[in-house]
């Protein structure tokens, strides 16, 4: 006699049999193959065999090493620019280099070629608390920890509010003081950042912004030695993050100077496999420095996506349009909520270098807003070997000036083609009857378009550019401003 199950039951009886199905496909087996993205992993009576143990430590180790390289770029930026101020440059750690050129900051990742720059990279442990003297007058830039964290910052959106002042950072040892006449900081990491910019139009006043600058050990306050100020002189620099062993090389000296901060032991877990421990020598075999080779190449292809084809919501400043926020840390921390933000450092520490509340772009009148393209309208990657065009419509919303400048997309500095990247709203740009400008991009000027309004690309090679506006206001808050993007033109 034939039974016949109810459709009810009979349908229950079928999903349980494809849940099982299921259960049973996500099972690992006892004695089997599985299919993986890492290709076949075997098991025999639940160990995995000798073969799949080697892959599996293999990919584990690479994998680690390529989330080390994206968690590791902003202090590689920093140990890596350290470097070059003793070895290119012969600057010492109390030491200002003043990049007032553009052949000067060709090594600097996406500096503006508009203003001079005045960096220093002391190590408190070397010298015990520090004084840094900010001269009064129209200056932006702050102190900033080898984490790429603000310390404060200084001039115009310091507490000093461009009347200048003396500041006082401590080590991450050193006692507590509040001496009487100064701003009194304390940095979380040994080595810091000193850097500045002087804003002033006027080359000779913003010189003497730059001579005022001083750094002295608080310890000689009452007789302090003269700061020197050292030119590039034309000579070739990289801020560049080292690529390749040498980027693995630097991260350990760093880390053996540097206290481990708790937000990063999970990260020294995982590198101590790789070789790489505080309190060790780098000494990788020759598996290790393989995979670590690997991973520094991955990693930076990561870092390139994760900053030119942002995913980050909000990222776009305008709808329908291929201009992105450059700088998308929520704080200067770094820290969101319940998280580090370990994607939007990705984005800006691969791309630029600092971070400060003035850079932040969220005071009407003061600071800085960086906004970035990286493909014209149809949305097409910017290519040097096209000619395209960027209309700036009418009323800027700026109470200082803008500039658009150009970068190699793998350098992250300066397209290098021996002329001026960028253009400014200070320059002697031609304009349009309305005010409006219209800038021109690509290997040749186009037939009547003024070279004042051109900024020459390299064939062969793609770029992006940073719309920066100094001093932001209203209309730029409430979006009523809007850039057009760049197009490309025949």
């Amino acid at each position: 006699m034939k039974t016949t199950l109810p459709k009810t039951l009979m349908a229950a009886s079928l999903l349980g049999a494809a849940t099982l199905n299921s259960v049973q496909a996500q099972t690992l087996p006892t004695t089997g193959r599985i299919e993986s993205r890492l290709g076949n992993l075997e098991l025999v009576n639940g160990y995995p065999t000798e073969a799949t143990a080697r892959k599996i430590y293999d990919d584990l180790d690479f994998q680690r090493a390529c989330q080390a390289y994206l968690w590791a770029l902003p202090i590689m930026a920093m140990q890596q620019w350290q470097q070059e101020h003793a070895t290119r440059f012969g600057a010492g750690k109390l030491d200002y280099v003043d990049y007032l050129t553009f052949k000067d900051k060709l090594g600097l990742l996406t500096a503006n070629a508009t203003t001079p720059y005045v960096m220093a990279f002391p190590n408190l442990k070397e010298t015990g608390p520090l004084v840094f003297e900010v001269p009064a007058g129209p200056t932006a830039g702050g102190f900033v920890d080898f984490w790429q964290r603000p310390i404060t910052d200084s001039g115009q959106t310091g507490p000093d509010k461009g009347a200048g002042g003396k500041y006082l950072i401590l080590g991450p040892d050193d006692p507590d003081m509040k001496p009487e006449g100064y701003y009194v900081f304390r940095s979380p990491t040994v080595n810091m950042w000193s850097a500045h910019r002087a804003l002033d139009p006027d080359p000779v006043k913003a010189k003497a912004l730059i001579d005022g600058l001083k750094i002295y050990p608080y310890s000689r306050r009452d007789n302090p030695a003269p700061t020197r100020h050292v030119s590039p002189e034309g000579r070739k620099w990289s801020g560049e993050q080292p690529r390749g062993i040498a980027y693995w090389e630097g991260l350990s000296k760093v880390i053996n100077e540097e206290p481990v901060q708790e937000r990063d032991r999970m990260i020294m877990g995982m590198l101590q496999p790789l070789g790489i421990e505080k309190g060790k020598e780098f000494a990788p075999t020759e598996r290790q420095r393989q995979i670590l080779i690997d991973a520094a190449r991955t990693g930076e292809v990561m870092a390139r996506t994760i900053g030119y084809e942002k995913r980050f919501v909000g990222a776009r400043v305008w709808p329908n349009k291929q201009w992105d926020l450059s700088l998308f840390l929520k704080e200067t921390s770094q820290e969101a909520p319940h998280h580090t933000q370990l994607d939007e450092r990705v984005s800006w520490f691969y791309e630029a270098v600092g971070v400060s509340v003035g850079m932040m772009g969220r005071t009407v009148g003061f600071g800085q807003v960086y906004i970035e393209s990286s493909k014209d309208g149809d949305g097409q990657w910017l290519d040097g070997s096209k000619s395209y065009r960027m209309h700036v419509p009418p009323n800027p919303p700026v109470a200082q000036f803008w500039s658009s400048t150009v970068y190699d997309n793998e350098t992250r500095c300066f397209v290098d083609t021996g002329v001026q990247p960028d253009r400014s709203s200070r320059d002697k740009i031609t304009k349009n009857d309305d005010g409006s400008v219209d800038l021109y991009f690509g290997p040749t000027a186009p037939a009547g378009v003024p070279e004042s309004n051109w900024i020459k690309t390299l064939p062969g090679k793609g770029w992006f550019t940073y719309f920066r506006l100094y001093g932001p206001t209203q209309p730029y808050f409430d979006r009523s401003w809007v850039l057009p993007d760049i197009e490309k033109i025949q």
